[in-house]
């Protein structure tokens, strides 16, 4: 009974974005790799419990927009399938990531903090060096 409540409440939270798990970053162009993912548009990486994620918030194509059902409910992809309510993310209140950058310059300031200030003239001299 509790589910169908839930359910009847939901707006598809789960069905707007995924999220994959991305090797960690150990040094500088790893890092400036992960910066060019957030100078996409609605894109976000995260830090949970160690491991890294890079979010993409990208709606189903499947997710009705009149009552948040799925257009395809009964030959869903087997990772729907097995989304349990009890991780659903109606009730589970925000998340409380260890890392969240949500752009690009977010990224840059890490950086910046991490290996030094002067990691964005590294960059350009190596990006020079490059076209030479």
């Amino acid at each position: 009974m509790a589910k169908k409540i839930l359910c009847d409440k939901c707006t598809g939270l789960c069905c707007r974005y995924f999220a994959l798990p991305i090797d960690t970053p150990s040094d500088p162009e790893d890092y400036d790799d992960i910066r060019w993912y957030l100078c996409h548009e609605d894109i976000t990486v995260f830090v949970e419990d160690g491991d890294w994620y890079i979010n993409i918030n990208n709606k189903c194509r499947y997710l009705r927009e009149k009552d948040y059902k799925c257009d395809i409910y009964n030959k869903r992809p087997t990772i729907c399938r097995k989304y349990s309510h009890k991780d659903c993310d109606y009730t589970d209140g925000e998340y409380d990531y260890e890392l969240h950058f949500t752009d690009d310059k977010q990224m840059e300031e890490y950086m910046k903090i991490k290996f030094g200030n002067n990691i964005t003239e590294k960059r350009k001299t190596r990006t020079k060096k490059r076209r030479k």
